[in-house]
């Protein structure tokens, strides 16, 4: 969440900024709920001194009626109580607005409304033209037998697939080959976490509360007690959260994670022509990239992470483009954030596989993530910043794709080939 002292001083400001995502802060409602709040917490502030006041004339016996005082004590005390409960509703009435504000994009954002209007960077890799009709590798897939979607369907419903053989050899090898890459080459520590996680957690990376629509929720009876759970979107989810109300020493930043984790997302909306296959789907694996950093290395952590998943399209010889969002394009939490597009010829486009994203302090005020200063000893919110690196399944489909032959067998990349004992071709 936003600095809530910026809200309170400096509100049109934030008004300001929020306008370049199309996001339209309601000023009259946040300016009515803090002046309520004020008023009571003056209320509260002001019985509190009278209490405290009376009290220590009793104990030092400068009053006669004790009894009498006694008595308006305890009627200051229930004026206290009764003033915290609206206080307390106040203030979830204020949360609830606070928690619905997206994060500030950072100044060299570009201005847009979507897609449309992001920013190419830079471009990598030669775009192969092949000279002969080419296939999608759902295609690929079901003639190489590697790709069964009729059994995905039938064991789960709609998006999910099954993999087979040698397909489903190079999909793990892949996933075995990206951590090996940022754990040896990138000094990330490799991390196992959950696919299931609290509300909490969830409500920290900024999923919740506006994005439920697109989570899988869980039930869990235990006892008499129904309680709710959710099969993560992402690992960034629980690996952000692993210094959940931390205080972090100095000298212990940067902290640099990588984990292996499927990812389950609803994908509401995500039907269509160009979505089939491996592009979205509600199970998916990824491997993802997580620093937390000092504030003031953040701008430079986003280039950090961003190349290092740029590092495994170069590997493997993949075409692709860096993208720069604009603001109205951006994640809810970010405040900047790269695409990474790889090249599909049968869509003759290009197809987001990694979103590298600096999130600033937003993620960690929402789960209270400090560190302690070395020179002042100050409590101060670390930064936090995550990436893909890479979606395994498209990265997969991008394999396939790009390294067919004309025959429809795929040709296995050069840096794959000792992880698969050899092996050239997907026959």
């Amino acid at each position: 969440m936003l600095d809530v002292n910026l809200l309170r001083n400096n509100i049109n400001y934030v008004y300001k900024i929020l306008k370049k995502r199309n996001f339209y802060l309601d000023i009259n409602l946040i300016n009515k709920l803090e002046q309520k709040r004020k008023i009571f917490q003056v209320k509260i502030e002001k019985l509190q001194i009278k209490k405290n006041q009376i009290t220590k004339n009793i104990s030092q016996h400068n009053i006669h009626n004790i009894s009498e005082y006694k008595v308006i004590v305890i009627n200051i005390n229930n004026q206290i109580s009764k003033n915290k409960i609206i206080l307390d509703n106040i203030k979830k009435s204020i949360n609830k607005v606070y928690n619905l504000i997206p994060n500030l994009p950072l100044n060299d954002v570009p201005i847009g409304n979507n897609t449309k209007e992001n920013k190419e960077i830079s471009k990598w890799g030669k775009i192969i033209k092949h000279d002969f009709p080419i296939r999608d590798h759902l295609e690929l897939g079901i003639l190489n037998k590697g790709i069964d979607l009729e059994a995905g369907v039938n064991l789960s419903g709609s998006k999910f697939f099954v993999l087979k053989g040698l397909i489903a050899y190079l999909h793990r090898i892949l996933i075995q080959f990206m951590l090996n890459i940022h754990i040896n080459n990138h000094n990330y520590k490799e991390i196992y976490v959950p696919y299931i996680v609290k509300k909490q957690a969830l409500y920290g990376t900024g999923q919740l509360p506006k994005f439920s629509k697109d989570l899988f929720h869980i039930k869990s009876f235990k006892s008499s007690n129904i309680e709710d759970y959710f099969l993560i979107p992402t690992a960034e989810v629980p690996l952000t959260n692993l210094v959940y109300n931390k205080i972090i020493k100095e000298k212990e930043l940067p902290i640099k994670l990588v984990a292996h984790s499927p990812c389950f997302r609803s994908e509401v909306g995500s039907y269509g022509k160009y979505n089939k296959g491996l592009i979205r789907t509600h199970q998916f694996d990824k491997v993802e990239l997580v620093q937390l950093v000092k504030p003031e290395y953040s701008i430079k952590a986003l280039e950090q992470i961003t190349e290092n998943a740029e590092t495994i399209l170069k590997l493997l010889n993949l075409p692709y483009r860096k993208v720069l969002l604009c603001t109205g394009d951006m994640s809810f939490s970010s405040s900047k954030t790269y695409d990474l597009e790889v090249w599909f010829p049968s869509k003759n486009k290009y197809y987001e596989i990694s979103s590298c994203s600096n999130m600033g302090d937003f993620q960690a005020r929402r789960i209270k993530a400090r560190y302690k200063r070395i020179k002042d000893n100050k409590i101060s919110f670390i930064h936090t910043l995550n990436g893909s690196g890479l979606a395994i399944g498209r990265t997969l489909a991008a394999i396939m794709e790009n390294y067919q032959l004309k025959n429809g067998e795929i040709k296995i990349p050069k840096v794959l080939r000792p992880y698969m004992q050899g092996l050239k071709y997907i026959r």
